[in-house]
């Protein structure tokens, strides 16, 4: 039978009690680490999201798949929560962590952090949200988020009765934290048939269609909250763009109360199960589904292969990140544009 050193003990029961000090929110259930075990960090924005608890999911199986090899999950109170997601970082560099998979809260102010990691010979590597700047991490598995925009963009543009005359609402999550958010944002935009102007944020655009933009923090309540503060603005809005499919609930259940559910498109990003039902209730007219079990999976891999070789992990050829795929989840399919039903989906989703 195996023992462990009394100042390994210590150091894990100190790594334990400073994450409680600093009110982080360290997920129960993880294994012990064996001296010769790669341990790998997962921090994510927030706990309860089902895209994040399935990031936690993915890491674990492929660790247990691939053997000798221990995840640590972290996890934010809330999203934004930077504080937390430094701690976790500072805790995994006393930990002698191999790598780190990141789903930064704030994308700027976590770099610093990172850099002490990196220092520490810790791989890095973003999952879903790129640092800014992107070379911050070692690597970025993500998905195309640009295309996913796109996709739901060109879907509402062949569906609307009149796009050229079209109202269209923006549900965004924090405005002062756009990557991610602006990515698909603005990739609605451009497969709509709107100039996006600078694709790397918003509220530039000159479009008469644009009603205005909300931010939701990518929640059921900010996308109710949202909503109907969009609709006070113009009650003839007819398509919603969400940052994500809690947003777009939230965003029914206004429409739904102002009596309008049958009179608006909503689109959305994620490809949760719960979502995908919601395509199938005719809630969401469309969602572009991600791959968040893949993102944590190929992750893992590729710490473990760093851990080996040396060898850090490639981008996808004409992109800066990897690519973890992407695909149209509708049953109200237009012409030109790929998608699968939600009968489909419900075989893939995540949540």
């Amino acid at each position: 039978m195996r023992t462990y050193s009394s100042s390994r003990v210590a150091a894990r029961a100190t790594l334990l009690a400073s994450a409680a000090a600093f009110g982080l929110a360290l997920l129960a259930g993880a294994p012990s680490a064996r001296a010769e075990d790669v341990l790998i960090g997962v921090i994510t924005k927030t706990e309860a999201n089902p895209f994040f608890a399935k990031i936690r999911e993915g890491a674990t199986q492929k660790a247990a798949e691939l053997g000798g090899v221990t995840i640590q999950s972290y996890a934010g109170k809330f999203d934004g929560d930077n504080d937390s997601q430094v701690t976790a970082v500072e805790n995994l560099i006393s930990a002698g962590a191999k790598g780190i998979l990141m789903v930064a809260s704030d994308t700027k102010a976590i770099v610093p952090v990172i850099e002490k990691a990196r220092q520490a010979g810790i791989l890095v590597i973003a999952l879903d949200t790129p640092l800014d700047p992107a070379n911050a991490a070692d690597a970025t598995f993500a998905t195309d988020n640009v295309k996913a925009g796109e996709l739901i963009g060109q879907w509402a543009a062949k569906t609307v009765a009149d796009p050229a005359n079209a109202k269209v609402a923006f549900l965004d999550a924090l405005e002062n934290q756009p990557t991610v958010d602006a990515a698909r944002d603005q990739g609605f935009m451009k497969g709509f048939g709107i100039d996006p102007k600078d694709m790397s944020r918003y509220l530039d655009e000159d479009d008469p269609r644009i009603v205005g933009h909300q931010w939701g923090k990518g929640s059921e309540e900010g996308g109710r909250t949202g909503m109907e503060l969009l609709l006070q603005k113009d009650p003839t809005l007819s398509v919603v763009y969400t940052i994500n499919e809690p947003t777009a609930a939230g965003a029914y259940e206004a429409l739904k109360a102002a009596g309008m559910e049958g009179n608006v498109l909503i689109t959305s990003v994620d490809g949760g199960c719960p979502g995908v039902q919601n395509v199938k209730a005719g809630v969401i007219g469309a969602t572009s589904m991600q791959f968040p079990l893949m993102m944590a999976s190929l992750g893992v891999e590729a710490i473990v292969k760093f851990v080996k070789t040396g060898e850090k992990p490639a981008p996808t050829p004409g992109l800066d990140f990897f690519d973890t795929g992407v695909k149209l989840v509708t049953d109200k399919p237009v012409e030109g544009v790929e998608s699968i039903t939600s009968e489909e989906a419900l075989k893939l989703c995540w949540g």
